[in-house]
C-alpha cells in the first residue's frame, strides 16, 4: 500500500542507509520540511568482512605494523574497524618505533576516532597522527597525506554486492598508489542493494509522485535508485518526466559526478560535505532563490 504525505510541507526522499538516516532526517525536518526515508542501499559489517579485518590486526605479529597509515572514507569503515579491535586483548600496532602512524578520516566522520578508538589501536599515543583534510574528499585525502616513498596504507572499504562498484574507491586506490603509496583495500563492510521497493515513493503504483526532491550522498545509492526503478519497470526519465519539478540534491562534488555518469542530472551539490549540513542547506538556498 502507498503512504499518503501531508502536501503543506516540502516532502524530501532520502536514500542514505540506515546508519546515516538518523543524521540527516532531523536536518531536513529542521526545514519544516518532511522527510521520507527510502534507502537504496544497505551498509554494514559481516563475518566475512570482519574476519578481512582481523587479518591484518591479530596477534601474535599483526600485519598492520607493516603500515605507516589507515585511511578511512566512510563512517562505516570506522565503525566496522573498531568492532573488529574490540575482538582483541591489546592493541595491534607496535609502541615502539620512531615512525608516526596516520590514522586519516574525512570530515565528521573523525569524532570516532577518540581516545577510545586511538588506545585500542595503540598504546603509545604518541605515535599516532590523525589527519583530517580541509576538505571532505578522498582526492583531498590523498593530497593531505603526501609522498608515500613506498610506505603501505591500509584502506579499509566496502566490497559492493549487487551493484558495480562505483569509480570513487578504485579512483581513491589509484591516487593513492600515484603518491607512491603501496595502497592495499581490504573488505571492511559490505554495500548491497536494498531491492525494488525502495524506488516505490518515486514510482507510485496509482501515477503520482509526489515527492519535492531527492537526496543523494553517494554514487551508489544512487545506482542502487536506478537498478530498483528498472526492476520496477520504468527509469529515471520516466521518473523526470512524471515528476519535472523534482529537485535532485547531491551531498558533494563526487556524489553528484557520479549521478551524471549514470545519467541523473543533479540540480543542487553540497558546497560544505563534511556532515550533511551542506546539501541541506545548499536546497534551502536553491528553493529560497
Amino acid at each position: 500500500m502507498n503512504a499518503t504525505y501531508p502536501k503543506t510541507q516540502r516532502l524530501v526522499a532520502f536514500t542514505t542507509p540506515e546508519n546515516y538516516a538518523g543524521r540527516l532526517s532531523p536536518l531536513i525536518y529542521r526545514n519544516g520540511w518532511t522527510p521520507i526515508w527510502c534507502p537504496s542501499v544497505a551498509v554494514e559489517p559481516t563475518t566475512n568482512t570482519k574476519s578481512s579485518i582481523l587479518h591484518y590486526i591479530t596477534p601474535p605479529n599483526p600485519h598492520i605494523n607493516q603500515f605507516s597509515a589507515i585511511a578511512f572514507t566512510s563512517r562505516t569503515g570506522i565503525s566496522a574497524f573498531s568492532d573488529a579491535l574490540s575482538e582483541l586483548k591489546s592493541p595491534p600496532v607496535s609502541p615502539s618505533g620512531h615512525d608516526i602512524f596516520t590514522i586519516c578520516a574525512l570530515g565528521n566522520d573523525a569524532e570516532l576516532l577518540d581516545r577510545s578508538f586511538i588506545s585500542r589501536i595503540c598504546n603509545n599515543r604518541d605515535r599516532i597522527k590523525i589527519l583530517v583534510p580541509d576538505i571532505a574528499s578522498p582526492a583531498r585525502l590523498v593530497e593531505s597525506l603526501g609522498f608515500g616513498d613506498g610506505r603501505r596504507v591500509l584502506c579499509p572499504v566496502p566490497l559492493v554486492v549487487g551493484l558495480e562498484e562505483p569509480p570513487v574507491v578504485p579512483d581513491f586506490i589509484r591516487r593513492l598508489n600515484s603518491k607512491g603509496w603501496v595502497a592495499v583495500r581490504v573488505d571492511a563492510y559490505e554495500t548491497r542493494w536494498m531491492g525494488a521497493e525502495c524506488a516505490a515513493v518515486m514510482w507510485r503504483r496509482d501515477g503520482c509522485c509526489e515527492v519535492d526532491a531527492v537526496v543523494f550522498t553517494s554514487t551508489g545509492e544512487v545506482e542502487g535508485m536506478l537498478k530498483s526503478l528498472r526492476a520496477m519497470g520504468a527509469d529515471w526519465e520516466a521518473v523526470v518526466k512524471r515528476n519535472p519539478a523534482m529537485v535532485v540534491a547531491a551531498h558533494g562534488p563526487v556524489t553528484a559526478a557520479g549521478a551524471e555518469n549514470l545519467g541523473v542530472r543533479v540540480d543542487v551539490v553540497g558546497s560544505k560535505f563534511g556532515s550533511f549540513e551542506g546539501v541541506v542547506d545548499a536546497l534551502a538556498h536553491f528553493w529560497k532563490d
